[in-house]
């Protein structure tokens, strides 16, 4: 009886040993880099955009920005294989390099030309650019069932799925909110930073980083989303207008974008409500088509 004894003895053991591996794997998994955790606020949702971003098939189009572009939300656009890496709060850079770093480029990269004044954030940068093949093989099937779970659980609606709703939405009229209290507080904050080293410094770095994007075969725009009058005229936006479009004269570097100002509001004189950045989504939507090529 004693060799059985000692068998089983040694049996549980490896059970054991191997369910603790799975758990470490798992917790590795999930909590090794913070890199696919659940979305629970609206940076954790960025970080969800770029976690899909890195692991899904590169889409066609990507948008680049600062909380002007974020409001514009994936499933406002009928353009197929399109992705909105804007980060709320941000610099487009950020996720500029990030797609730059990456192995394979989508068709098209559209920047937001509006906020050029903020820094990158590094320390994202280096998550989302980190070669995977460097993690042992033992974690990486793991993390890549636990990432795709996640990131099937927090997938956003397809254009398809609101379509309904977004059309009902655009057969209201213009919101008639009244937002001075807001815009007197935004223009206070505009009017008091001068963003001219801040633009020049990474007007420079988007120039670096669009000449590697089109060696690779890409195509680099840029874009400006509509402010109300009010903003368009504050200190920040007049100087980083001048700044952006006397380095980017060539008027094929810019997606142009057709629509109708009356129609648009700005719940804080800055952001665009939700009909107004669906009114948007829909003018990139056919300025895109109407761009010379597959997009």
């Amino acid at each position: 009886m004693e060799p059985i004894s000692a068998v089983r003895w040694l049996a549980k053991c490896g059970l054991s040993a191997a369910m603790l591996m799975l758990a470490c794997g798992l917790a590795t998994a999930w909590f090794g880099n913070g890199r696919d955790l659940p979305s629970t606020t609206t940076r954790d949702g960025t970080l969800m955009t770029l976690n899909r971003y890195a692991r899904e098939p590169t889409p066609d189009v990507v948008l680049v920005g600062t909380s002007l572009t974020f409001r514009l939300a994936e499933e406002y656009f009928a353009t197929p294989r399109l992705r909105n890496l804007a980060l709320a709060g941000g610099s487009p850079l950020t996720p500029l390099e990030i797609v730059a770093r990456q192995p394979r480029l989508p068709g098209i990269v559209l920047i937001e030309a509006n906020v050029l004044s903020r820094p990158t954030d590094t320390a994202l940068i280096e998550k989302y650019s980190r070669n995977d093949n460097t993690e042992p093989l033992f974690f990486r099937p793991i993390r890549t069932a636990v990432a795709a779970y996640e990131n099937w659980l927090h997938a956003p609606p397809s254009y398809a799925q609101v379509s309904l709703t977004l059309k009902h939405l655009l057969e209201q009229p213009p919101s008639d909110f009244d937002n001075r209290i807001y815009v007197d507080r935004a223009l206070e904050h505009l009017n008091a930073e001068d963003p001219t080293v801040a633009v020049r410094l990474n007007i420079k770095r988007i120039q670096q980083l669009t000449a590697a994007i089109e060696r690779k075969g890409g195509r680099v725009l840029l874009f400006e989303l509509p402010y109300s009058e009010q903003i368009e005229a504050s200190r920040l936006a007049r100087i980083t207008s001048e700044i952006v479009h006397a380095e980017f004269p060539d008027q094929k570097r810019w997606l142009h974008i057709d629509f109708r100002r009356s129609e648009l509001r700005w719940a804080d004189g800055i952001h665009l409500d939700q009909r107004s950045a669906v009114i948007i989504a829909h003018a990139i939507d056919r300025a895109l088509s109407s761009l010379p090529g597959p997009t």
